[in-house]
């Protein structure tokens, strides 16, 4: 699948955040302290990415990430990235922690909110995965 501004499912792990952001940084490094490698790619056309791949508004978050061909948006917990990708549940694109949730990788601090880990398929609907 290609799509208007080079992005493909096919590429292999990488981030699209915006510039200058220090919580993408961090959840990078979240994932690659848990054997996930990305390329970071800033980007201040992070709509129109999220867009062309299909990520449903209601799952948005800080930055997008294309691991192993799955949509990972937002600061998505690494044991759960990688879980549903040895599930690969059926028509799912992509796993996401929509907004910015305190307490989730990335976002570690005072305090903790709890927050949902949500699914999406190609067609835009929403599953609820889990709780954090």
């Amino acid at each position: 699948m290609f799509l208007f501004i080079g992005l493909s499912l096919h590429a292999q792990n990488k981030m699209y955040k915006n510039p200058g952001c220090m919580c993408c940084d961090r959840w990078a490094e979240h994932m690659q302290n848990n054997g996930i490698n990305l390329e970071i790619v800033p980007s201040e056309k992070m709509n129109q990415i999220r867009s062309e791949l299909g990520v449903p508004d209601d799952a948005r978050g800080c930055h997008t990430s294309i691991i192993d061909g799955l949509i990972v948006e937002g600061h998505v917990p690494a044991d759960l990235v990688v879980k549903i990708l040895k599930e690969r549940p059926e028509g799912v694109i992509g796993i996401a922690v929509p907004g910015m949730p305190m307490g989730s990788p990335g976002m570690e601090g005072v305090y903790k909110d709890d927050y949902a880990v949500i699914l999406f398929d190609s067609k835009g609907e929403i599953y609820f995965y889990e709780m954090r």
